[in-house]
């Protein structure tokens, strides 16, 4: 199955719990039921799954953990909250650097429609990185000539 597809597996999942249980509960509730819905649609997860900080070339346990890791790729975090802060995007961007996976779902189910509550974030691979690194010197470089004459 494709990132899109399984993300789009994801989604339909969690619309399915929204739609029945609506919003207002605790996070550890939509949780259990996006887990169940998961299970029925045939689709792998780890729950609450730990992942290390490495600082300084050890290994701590610091009691990060992904709410779901799908199918061994897709960071999913769950929130039942007023709306999302750029705190909670940064939180999703952290846990994809530390768990070295590249896609993640951050989903309030705290909305009356869910879609206005579902992020996607995708990191850029090394290639696309290097390429970015790349095009940002070249037009750094293009910027100072131009300043320069």
């Amino acid at each position: 199955m494709s990132d899109t597809e399984l993300t789009r597996q994801i989604i339909g999942a969690a619309i399915e719990v929204h739609r029945l249980l609506g919003p207002g509960l605790l996070e550890s509730a939509y949780e259990e039921c996006l887990c169940h819905e998961l299970v029925i649609r045939g689709i792998h997860f780890e729950k609450q799954k730990p992942i290390p900080l490495v600082y300084k070339g050890t290994k701590l346990d610091c009691g990060f953990r992904l709410d779901l890791l799908v199918e061994g790729r897709v960071v999913v975090e769950l929130k039942s909250i007023d709306g999302f802060s750029p705190v909670h995007e940064a939180i999703m961007l952290t846990y994809l650097r530390l768990s070295g996976h590249a896609l993640g779902l951050l989903i309030n189910f705290n909305v009356p429609v869910l879609k206005d509550g579902i992020r996607r974030f995708v990191m850029p691979s090394e290639n696309a990185k290097a390429l970015l690194n790349t095009e940002f010197t070249e037009v750094t470089e293009k910027r100072k000539q131009v300043a320069d004459a």
